[in-house]
C-alpha cells in the first residue's frame, strides 16, 4: 500500500501544503473552517507524520548523553564499545552521542554529572545508575527539565527515568539459584552444601536483586544449603581475586558460587590458584573473552549474559521516540537473558 502523504492531505482539503503544515504543526493564522477541512483529510486518509523525515526536513539533531562506568570490568569496557560502534552509525541520522565515564560505585560522582545536564547541553540521557536517593534526585530534575533518562543495566524504578534499557535482574537471579540448586544438590535433596556470594556492591540495583531472588530460589529448592554472607569486590579484579582467595581459605569445603557482578577475571584466577577450578560450582555473568575461555575450560559452569549491542541500540531508540512524542515498541526494546553452557556458546566475534 502506498504510503499517504502531505501532499494526499492537501489535495483532498482543497489547501496548500503551507496551510496543512501550519494545521499539523498547530501555528496559528488557519481559519477555524480551514482546520476542520485539513483533520477531517487526515482521519479519512489515515495520514501519519512521517517523523524521521520531518526532522531532517528541520535538521533536527537529537544529543544524546550516554553515562558509562569507565573500570575494568570487561562488560563494561564491551557496553562502552558498542556505545562507541552505535554512535558512528547513527552520526547520518542526525543523532550526536556524547560518551561520558563514571563510577558506578561513587553515587555523588554520578549525580554531580548528571546535575549540570539540561535542555541546553542534551535532549536525552541514559545512565548506569547507582541506587541512592541523590541519583534519584538528579534523574528526577532532569525529567522536570523535560530532558528523558533512560536507565541502563541497573534501574532506578523510584526515580522518574522513563524507561529501563536491561534485563530483569529479578530473573536473572533466580535462574542462578536455580542453576545453583542443580548443579550442586540436584540429586542430594536436603543438602548441607556452602554457597559463597560476590556482588560489586549491593548498592547497584542489579547486583542486589540477582542476589535477593539467587537466595530465595536456593530457600525455596534446597533449603539445607548454607548460604555465606556476600562479599564485595566493587567489580574489580584484582580486589574480587582477594576477598575469593579469602573465602576459599575461610571455607575449603566451599562448593558453590555466584557472582552477580564483575570482576570474573579475579574470580577465576581464585580458583585456578587454589586449584578448585573444577570443584568449586561457579555462576558468573556476562559473556566476555574471559569468561567464554573459563566455560569452555570448566572453571564457569554456566553463564548468565544480557546483550551490551541490544541496550544501546535499544537506549537510542526510546531516547528519539520520547523526543520526538511517538510510541515506544516494547517488544521490540524487552532485553532477553541469555543462559550459556559451553555446548551453546555462540561464535566468537572479532573486536575492532
Amino acid at each position: 500500500m502506498q504510503r499517504v502523504t502531505i501532499h494526499d492531505v492537501a489535495a483532498r482539503a482543497g489547501v496548500s501544503l503551507a496551510t496543512v503544515d501550519r494545521v499539523l504543526n498547530g501555528r496559528p493564522g488557519v481559519r477555524a473552517a480551514t482546520v476542520e477541512r485539513v483533520e477531517t483529510a487526515v482521519r479519512d486518509l489515515g495520514y501519519t507524520p512521517d517523523v524521521h523525515a520531518a526532522n531532517l526536513a528541520k535538521r533536527r539533531r537529537y544529543r544524546l548523553h550516554f553515562l558509562i562506568p569507565q573500570s575494568t570490568n570487561a562488560f563494561m569496557e564491551d557496553l562502552k564499545r558498542e556505545a562507541e560502534q552505535v554512535a558512528l552509525r547513527v552520526a547520518g541520522e542526525r543523532v550526536v552521542m556524547t560518551i561520558t565515564p563514571i563510577d558506578a560505585f561513587d553515587s555523588h560522582s554520578v549525580a554531580g554529572t548528571l546535575a549540570v545536564l539540561d535542555k541546553s547541553i542534551c535532549d536525552g540521557v541514559a545512565v548506569v545508575a547507582p541506587s541512592s536517593p541523590e541519583v534519584r534526585a538528579a534523574i528526577d530534575r532532569l525529567a522536570m527539565r523535560d530532558v528523558p533518562v533512560v536507565t541502563l543495566i541497573s534501574d532506578h524504578p523510584a526515580s522518574a527515568r522513563a524507561h529501563f534499557a536491561g534485563i530483569d535482574n529479578v530473573a536473572a537471579g533466580r535462574s542462578a539459584g536455580q542453576l545453583l540448586a542443580r548443579f550442586i544438590a540436584g540429586n542430594r535433596p536436603g543438602s548441607t552444601a556452602k554457597v559463597g556470594f560476590i556482588a560489586g556492591s549491593l548498592g547497584l540495583r542489579d547486583h542486589a536483586e540477582r542476589h535477593g531472588s539467587c537466595l530465595e530460589v536456593l530457600e525455596e529448592l534446597q533449603p539445607g544449603l548454607q548460604a555465606l554472607k556476600v562479599r564485595e569486590g566493587r567489580d574489580d579484579n584484582e580486589r574480587t581475586r582477594d576477598i575469593t582467595l579469602r573465602l576459599l581459605d575461610e571455607h575449603p569445603d566451599l562448593e558453590g558460587l555466584y557472582n552477580a557482578g564483575g570482576g570474573n577475571r579475579g574470580v577465576i584466577s581464585a580458583l585456578e590458584e587454589r586449584g578448585v577450578a573444577r570443584q568449586v560450582t561457579f555462576i558468573a555473568h556476562e559473556l566476555t573473552p574471559y569468561t567464554r575461555r573459563a566455560l569452555l575450560d570448566g572453571t564457569i559452569d554456566a553463564l548468565i549474559a544480557q546483550n551490551p549491542g541490544h541496550e544501546i541500540r535499544s537506549a537510542v531508540r526510546v531516547l528519539k521516540a520520547l523526543i520526538d512524542g511517538t510510541p515506544v515498541i516494547a517488544e521490540q526494546e524487552r532485553i532477553g537473558i541469555d543462559i550459556f553452557l559451553p555446548g551453546n556458546l555462540p561464535p566468537e566475534e572479532a573486536k575492532t
